[in-house]
């Protein structure tokens, strides 16, 4: 994008002033070389955003922003219900809930380097990957309906991990008031043998090895050392999701003009928050995250069942389970009073400060995990919330790299193999059933999560707190 079309307020912020019908400006946090290398798309949809009725004091975009469905990748936007706020299918995405977990394994490389390979293949036999995977967990229609209810909750109810999993779970592992009755048959017909499963695209179960620390004391609080092993987990709502999304796009856009709701792009489609279509989506919306949280959870398992096999004292403890595509109501400062207001994050991830009472006691003091996940080449890091952050974006940061390349043009300049191999040269084993899947994610596909990880760090949104590395990476 050209810097012109900015005003910039520092060396990471960067400002749209309301123009046409924008209500609010629009904001982007990014190093002025991840503003060059945006698609100008990020900037018309960023600033459509703004038009939204309702939105709270402006559209944001993170330095990971790409081009998405209506809202942009990485976008971040409220709105309040009483000022005829409005929710939008388009500003949660299609794999609602989406997010990343991280688990300790008080494990060393010394450890993970001389069963590498067996670890590599009993998680690929027992982690099912890929587009239309579907697991060993079958769910008749009650116990889908209970699931969608009752998230991550519902999984240690069937012995799928612990309520110790369910502390470092956004939400405790529950999103209340989920409407299982607002999802459709076909969405539950999509979801009922796939819990359990990782899916395709950009979604992986990774060992990985710590390699730098930034923030001594953070990291002890979250148990974390230089050269431990931790394994990440990046999936959401599957099918389910997906369905979930696809419908209410399409019945959203339809109703726009009964709400007289003029939608600068069709993609932005969206209700009333407080109408009866704007509840049926908030509804079913929440019985998406509970599914994704319940997903994550069963995959845990899983992973722990795994690790039993080749390195039976490795604890797998959860650091920490955050979503990046949701809408959430949450209480935030407006012009210095409190409003509820419901924060969209589309590839964003939810970053509260210390102190913030929904962050795990035992973690209170130092802030809300973030956790950031690279490429199947590169790093990924965990960082930290700060209070900052609360006046910069409602609580708000980046999610990952972002893709830099459409999948397409991936395919034509990758073959899956020679990814693999290249990989492996390096001491990374990719483990995929499908070679187009791991050509399409190649990891010179996305931006540098470095450069995107600098920038909100500098911009104040997050702190870094630790790098880590892949050892080995399942790949849908």
């Amino acid at each position: 994008m050209e810097l012109n079309l900015f005003t910039r307020h520092s060396e990471y912020e960067w400002e749209i002033g309301p123009r046409g019908n924008m209500s609010v400006p629009a904001r982007i946090y990014a190093s002025e070389q991840l503003i060059r290398d945006m698609d100008h798309k990020v900037y018309e949809q960023v600033t459509n955003v703004a038009t939204l009725p309702g939105i709270v004091k402006a559209s944001f975009a993170m330095p990971d922003a790409h081009w998405g469905y209506g809202f942009p990748i990485g976008g971040v936007a409220a709105f309040d219900p009483d000022k005829g706020g409005v929710i939008s299918a388009g500003g949660v995405g299609f794999d609602i809930s989406c997010g990343v977990r991280t688990l300790l394994t008080g494990l060393t490389l010394d450890d993970i380097l001389p069963v590498q390979k067996d670890l590599a293949e009993i998680l690929y036999h027992v982690i099912p990957a890929g587009m239309g995977s579907t697991g060993k967990l079958r769910l008749n229609k009650k116990e889908l309906d209970d699931m969608l209810a009752g998230g991550a909750k519902w999984a240690v109810s069937r012995g799928y991990g612990s309520n110790k999993d369910l502390i470092r779970t956004e939400e405790q592992g529950q999103m209340k008031g989920a409407k299982p009755e607002e999802v459709s048959d076909r969405a539950k017909k999509r979801q009922r043998d796939e819990m359990g499963t990782l899916g395709s695209g950009n979604h992986y179960l990774e060992i990985q090895h710590v390699i730098d620390i930034y923030d001594r004391d953070t990291a002890d609080a979250f148990g974390l050392y230089q050269g431990d092993i931790v394994i990440s987990i990046h999936c959401g709502s599957r099918g389910l999701g997906h369905q979930i999304g696809t419908e209410f796009l399409k019945s959203m856009a339809i109703a726009a003009g009964k709400y007289g709701i003029v939608l600068p792009d069709r993609e932005l489609a969206c209700s009333p928050i407080n109408s009866p279509h704007g509840q049926s989506y908030i509804g079913a919306m929440r019985a998406a995250i509970n599914c994704a949280l319940a997903n994550r959870q069963i995959l845990t398992h899983l992973t722990r069942q795994a690790f039993e096999h080749i390195l039976p004292k490795a604890g797998l403890d959860l650091l920490y389970d955050v979503s990046h595509n949701t809408c959430k109501v949450e209480e935030h400062k407006v012009n210095g009073k409190k409003k509820h207001l419901y924060i969209h994050r589309k590839g964003a991830t939810r970053a509260f400060g210390p102190g913030h009472h929904d962050i795990p006691f035992e973690l209170r003091d130092v802030g809300q995990p973030v956790l950031i996940g690279g490429t199947m080449g590169t790093e990924s890091y965990i960082l930290v919330g700060t209070k900052e952050s609360e006046t910069k974006a409602f609580s708000s940061a980046c999610h990952g790299a972002g893709r830099s390349m459409s999948r397409r043009a991936a395919l034509k300049r990758h073959k899956g193999r020679q990814i693999v191999d290249m990989l492996a040269n390096r001491g990374i084993l990719i483990r995929s059933p499908s070679s187009r899947g791991v050509a399409e994610e190649a990891p010179d596909a996305y931006k540098d999560v470095s450069a995107v990880v600098e920038a909100a760090d500098a911009a104040g949104l997050t702190r870094k707190v630790a790098r880590v590395e892949p050892l080995v990476c399942i790949k849908g």
